[in-house]
C-alpha cells in the first residue's frame, strides 16, 4: 500500500487489513512496509507455513562479514560518506573537517528503520543513530589535549559524528545508492536546536542561558536503540548521555543517579570552553557545576535536557526533533509499542540499558484513532499521544507474573510515603525516573536493552544483554536467574487487557554450546550459540532476528566470543510458555529453528537493521569494527589484507536472486 493511497483517504480499509496481518514493534529491527512511515503492516500476506529458508552459518572469526550461501553483502553509507556537496569526501587519513561531518554518515551506525518513499520497496529514507565516536580513528593521529584544553576544530568533528542521519536512498541498477543532495538528507548531531515538550519543557529544571524559557535544548546525544510510531515517525533514543558531563560541584542526586562524572566528562568537550570561537556556551554548557546566580547564568540544567526519546519526522525537513519527556529519563535503549487497537491507549516500552536497572511503559493518555495514521502533521500526533500519559515502571515475580507500578505522585514506597512527598511534581519524578523506580520497587535487570513486539500475538521481549556484577551479593530473582551472567538472555512478557498485571517467560539464554546444563539452559549448539544478545526486531512476517554485542573489556568475557564474532540469528517464536505454577517457564522448543544469519568482522558489534517492504534488502550496521571494511571494494566479505582506517557502516544484503531474505 503506498503512500499516495493513504493520502487519498483510503487508510481506514487499509488499517483493517494491517491489523489482520499483525504490527511490528517499534525497533529498528522491525522493518516494515509503513506506508508513508506510518500505521506498520505487511505488504505481503505471510506464508501459510512460514519456514527459514537458509542453513545456519558457522562460527567465523575474521576481517570479514559472512551471509548464508545465496545471499550477497555489501558496504554501505560508511562513516563520512557525503550526504550533499557541502562535505568533502572522506578522507583515509583522518583530514575531514567538522564541517564535513556536519554534512555527512556520522560515526558508529546503531539503530536504524527505512521509510518508504510512495511506499516503494527501491526508494525511502533511511533513519540511522550514531552512537558514539572513536576519537583515535576520527582525527589523523587520535585526540589531542594542549595544556589541558582540546582543540575547538576537534570537538566540533566530535560533537557532528554523533547524533542521527536522515538519508536518502534508492535502488539502481539491484545496488543501492544514497540520493546526493536530496532536500531529505540531514543531520542531526550534538549541537542541533531540538524542542523539550511533555511535562519537564518549560519547567525551571532545564532552563538555561540558551533557552531561558526551558523550551529547547542543543542536540542529542549517544543515539543508541530506536523506534517508530503507527504515524510515521522515527524515534531516536538517549543511551550513555550522561557521561559527556561533567560536575565538579556537589552533584545533586538525580546527576549521581545517572552517572553525570564529578572529574571530566569522557570526551573532556567541557575544556574547551573559552575559545575565541566558542558560540554561546558551545562547549562550556557540558560542565554542569553550578557557579552563577541562577540557572541563567551558568549550565547546571544543560544536563537535565537529556535522556529521553527523541521523535523526528523523516518526510518534514523544515520539522524540529522533539524530546518527549513524559516518556522518562535514564539510558534509554530503543522503543517498541503495542499493537494499536482503535479506541484504546498506545503503550510504548523500553530498557534502561545498565547493569540492575528497570525495564519501562509509558501509556498514552489519548486513545488511539486510526485516522491520526493519515495525517501530515506527524509531530503535533506525536504531541497528543506522547506528551501525556502515566509512565510505569516493571516489577517481575518470581512465578511468572509481573505488575506495572506507576510512576505518579500517588504511588507508594518505603514507609508509606508518596512519590510526591519524596520527589515532588511529575517534572521532578520524571527527572528522577530511576531514583522513582528504585522508590517503588522495581524488579533490578541485567541490562534491558531492545524491545519488539511480536507482530501477530502482541508479546513484548527484551534483550538482557549481560550482568557480570549479578553475584551471590546483589542475589539473582526470577527473571534473572543466573550468577555472573556474561550471557546474557532474552525474556518475554503478555499484557494482560486493560490492567497493569503481566504474565512472562524467559525465551533463550544465552552460552556457549558447551557449557554445563546449569549455563546452557536453553541447548544451543555451534550452530546457534549466542551471547550478549542486544539488538532486537521481528519483520512483520513473524522471524524474530537477534544481534549480538560480546564487548572487549581487556579479553573476551565469554566463551562464544571466543568462538565466534558477533552475529546475528534468525528465529520464529512459538507461544509465550504457560508457567509451571512454581516458576516460570523457560520455552526451549524455539530454539531448534534459531539460525545464524550473519557473522561480521573481528571485535565488530552487530546491531540496528530494517528491511524493505518487500523483505528483498535488509540493512544492518557494523559498528567498531578494527580493520574494516577493505579500501577498493564495497564488497562487505572482502578480508584487507593491510591495515586500513576503520569504518562503521551499513551493510546491504541481498539474496543473488532477487528474492525475499529469510525463507
Amino acid at each position: 500500500m503506498s503512500r499516495r493511497t493513504v493520502m487519498r483517504g483510503g487508510l481506514a480499509a487499509a488499517f483493517a487489513t494491517m491489523t489482520s496481518l499483525g504490527l511490528a514493534g517499534c525497533n529498528s529491527g522491525d522493518d516494515d512496509d509503513a506506508d508513508n512511515g506510518q500505521a506498520p503492516g505487511n505488504p505481503v500476506a505471510p506464508p501459510a507455513a512460514l519456514k527459514l529458508g537458509f542453513e545456519s552459518l558457522p562460527n567465523s572469526m575474521t576481517d570479514g562479514c559472512v551471509v548464508p550461501a545465496g545471499y550477497v553483502a555489501h558496504v554501505f553509507a560508511a562513516w563520512g560518506t557525503p550526504l550533499n556537496d557541502n562535505a568533502q569526501p572522506w578522507d583515509q587519513n583522518g583530514n575531514n573537517s567538522s564541517n564535513d561531518l556536519l554534512n555527512a554518515m556520522g560515526m558508529h551506525h546503531d539503530g536504524m528503520h527505512f521509510f518508504p518513499i510512495e511506499g516503494s520497496s527501491t526508494e525511502g529514507l533511511l533513519a540511522v543513530n550514531h552512537e558514539y565516536i572513536d576519537a583515535q580513528a576520527l582525527h589523523p593521529n587520535g585526540p589531542t589535549l594542549v595544556a589541558g584544553k582540546r582543540p575547538a576544530e576537534e570537538v566540533r568533528k566530535e560533537i557532528n559524528a554523533h547524533g542521527v542521519a536522515i538519508v536518502h536512498v534508492r535502488r539502481e541498477s539491484g545496488r543501492w545508492v544514497i540520493v546526493n543532495n536530496s532536500r531529505y538528507n540531514r543531520r542531526f548531531t550534538s549541537a542541533t536546536a531540538m524542542k523539550l515538550a511533555g511535562p519537564v519543557g518549560g519547567t525551571d529544571w532545564v532552563k538555561t542561558p540558551f533557552s531561558p524559557n526551558g523550551t529547547q535544548v542543543r542536540g542529542t546525544n549517544n543515539n543508541c536503540g530506536n523506534g517508530y510510531t503507527p504515524w510515521g515517525t522515527y524515534i531516536t533514543a538517549e543511551e550513555n548521555w550522561a557521561a559527556c558531563f561533567v560536575n565538579t560541584g556537589t552533584r545533586p542526586a538525580h546527576q549521581r543517579r545517572v552517572g553525570v562524572s564529578a572529574s571530566a566528562g569522557r570526551y573532556r568537550w567541557e575544556t574547551a570552553a573559552g575559545d575565541a570561537s566558542e558560540v554561546l556556551g558551545e562547549f562550556a554548557r557540558f560542565n554542569v557545576t553550578e557557579t552563577g546566580a541562577d540557572a541563567t547564568q551558568d549550565w547546571r540544567n544543560e544536563v537535565n535536557g537529556f535522556g529521553y526519546l527523541v521523535e523526528i519526522d523523516p518526510y518534514d525537513p523544515s520539522s524540529i526533533a522533539t524530546k518527549r519527556t513524559s516518556m522518562g529519563r535514564f539510558a534509554h535503549e530503543g522503543c517498541t509499542y503495542s499493537k494499536p487497537e482503535a479506541g484504546k491507549p498506545l503503550a510504548f516500552y523500553s530498557g534502561d540499558d545498565s547493569r540492575f536497572e528497570y525495564i519501562y511503559r509509558f501509556v498514552s493518555e489519548a486513545v488511539w484513532d486510526p485516522k491520526d495514521a493519515e495525517r501530515t502533521d506527524r509531530l503535533a500526533v506525536g504531541a497528543k499521544y506522547l506528551d501525556k500519559g502515566t509512565l510505569y515502571v516493571a516489577r517481575f515475580n518470581d512465578d511468572g507474573t509481573g505488575e506495572w507500578l506507576a510512576l505518579t505522585g500517588t504511588a507508594t514506597g518505603a514507609g508509606g510515603r508518596t512519590l510526591a512527598d519524596e520527589f515532588g511534581s511529575l517534572d521532578a519524578i520524571l527527572i528522577n525516573t530511576r531514583g522513582a523506580a528504585d522508590f517503588v520497587g522495581a524488579t533490578p535487570m541485567d541490562r534491558p536493552e531492545w524491545t519488539v513486539t511480536h507482530p501477530t500475538n502482541g508479546d513484548i521481549y527484551v534483550t538482557l544483554t549481560n550482568n557480570s556484577s549479578r553475584n551471590a551479593a546483589s542475589g539473582t530473582n526470577g527473571p534473572n536467574p543466573r550468577l555472573n551472567n556474561v550471557n546474557g538472555h532474552i525474556v518475554r512478557w503478555h499484557d494482560e487487557a486493560g490492567s497493569t498485571k503481566f504474565k512472562w517467560d524467559i525465551f533463550v539464554f544465552g552460552s556457549d554450546a558447551g557449557a554445563d546444563a546449569d549455563t546452557n539452559r536453553s541447548g544451543l549448539t555451534e550452530l546457534n550459540q549466542l551471547a550478549s544478545p542486544d539488538g532486537l526486531g521481528f519483520d512483520p512476517r513473524g522471524i524474530l532476528w537477534i544481534q549480538t554485542d560480546n564487548g572487549i573489556d581487556g579479553g573476551r568475557n565469554n566463551n562464544v566470543a571466543r568462538a565466534t564474532n558477533d552475529q546475528m540469528l534468525a528465529v520464529i517464536p512459538g507461544a509465550l510458555a504457560d508457567s509451571t505454577g512454581t516458576g516460570p517457564a523457560i520455552n526451549a522448543s524455539n530454539q531448534a529453528s534459531l539460525r545464524r544469519f550473519f557473522v561480521g568482522p573481528n571485535e565488530a558489534e552487530i546491531t540496528g537493521f530494517a528491511f524493505t517492504p518487500d523483505y528483498t534488502s535488509i540493512f544492518l550496521n557494523v559498528q567498531h569494527p578494527v580493520n574494516w571494511p577493505a579500501y577498493g571494494t564495497d564488497d562487505a566479505a572482502v578480508v584487507t589484507t593491510t591495515a586500513v582506517r576503520p569504518r562503521s557502516s551499513t551493510v546491504v544484503i541481498q539474496r543473488a536472486d532477487g528474492g525475499p531474505i529469510g525463507v
